[in-house]
């Protein structure tokens, strides 16, 4: 049974309104993990454009996350005397920029491989992009970059970057159903059925596939951004890391690779698994992350959307057949 839109738009509009509500109701230490959740869930529907819609899995997103947040670093520290109301949109003017160039240049090149051999190529960009920061002193990598406080200063800096990520994750989350909804969202998923056969049938694989990977790279690095500022101060350690690349990989597989909502819901349990269940066993996340992926390969290949789907369609049968 399907829902009308105006039920649809009402349950949005709840968990909407539970989501802003959060820093009123929260502890401090709950609400910096619904910052972490908010943005983990914002790069999982960014990486699910490419990933999860075009079938283009890239093992090297956190290369955007760097690119953006280190060039609006040292654009904004350039521009330091302006106010903070036009710091954070320089900011992500600049980093948004930065990482659509970026994605553009290398687009071309990357996107003629397909399966593993994309996947291992993106995680040698994100190498790549991280060792010019680390050792070229124009990037300053290794000392690092201060940002500029941009929260008001009547509100609690935790509760601002709250709500910023919100805001964002609405955005991206608003641009990748519009996508999946949309012709070119079409022709994404017949790029990762079948991408030979897409284009015997017509459609523009190489240039869906362009637009895809800049999209996804543009969102990426714009919240990579709003994290650089959250955090206050950078180096290439804290904003190029591997276990980020492979968090985005699980986000999806854990919540539905390819379905809409199947990166919020991986993000939210992943990051609740992570920092409050596993909280006082820092060195075990790594392993608990991949431990948590093979068992879902093995136990729930369709992630939780899947399983859910499933449920469905049973209940469905089993009410038919009454």
């Amino acid at each position: 049974m399907k829902r009308s839109p105006l039920s649809i738009a009402l349950l949005a509009a709840i968990c909407i309104a539970v989501l802003a509500a959060g820093p009123f109701l929260l502890p401090p230490f709950y609400v910096r993990v619904g910052q972490l959740m908010l943005y983990s869930a914002g790069l999982g529907l960014a990486w699910s454009i490419l990933g999860g819609f075009a079938g283009y899995a890239s093992f090297g997103h956190a290369a955007f996350i760097g690119v953006g947040a280190f060039t609006a670093g040292l654009v904004e520290n350039s521009a330091a005397g302006l106010g903070p109301l036009w710091l954070l949109p320089l900011g992500l003017i600049a980093g948004g920029g930065a990482c659509a160039v970026l994605s553009a240049v290398v687009a071309y090149p990357i996107l003629r491989l397909r399966g593993t051999f994309f996947a291992i190529a993106m995680l040698g960009v994100s190498h790549v992009c991280a060792e010019l920061t680390n050792n070229v002193d124009f990037f300053q990598g290794s000392l690092g970059l201060n940002f500029p406080p941009i929260a008001p200063a009547s509100a609690d800096p935790a509760d601002f970057f709250y709500w910023l990520y919100l805001a964002a994750g609405l955005v991206v989350l608003f641009i990748a159903w519009w996508i999946r909804h949309s012709r070119f969202g079409a022709g994404l998923l017949s790029i990762r059925e079948d991408e030979d056969t897409a284009r015997m049938l017509g459609v523009p694989t190489e240039r869906y596939k362009r637009l895809a990977f800049v999209t996804s790279a543009v969102l990426t690095g714009l919240l990579g951004v709003i994290y650089a500022h959250s955090l206050g101060y950078i180096t290439t350690d804290s904003v190029y890391r591997d276990d980020t690349n492979l968090s985005l990989i699980v986000y999806s597989l854990l919540g539905g690779m390819g379905t809409l909502f199947g990166p919020v819901i991986g993000a939210f349990l992943l990051v609740f698994v992570t920092q409050v269940i596993l909280a006082r066993l820092l060195d075990f996340h790594l392993f608990a992350t991949g431990l948590l992926l093979v068992l879902l390969v093995l136990a729930a290949p369709g992630g939780v959307v899947g399983v859910v789907r499933s449920l469905r369609r049973r209940r469905d049968k089993l009410a038919g057949a009454e």
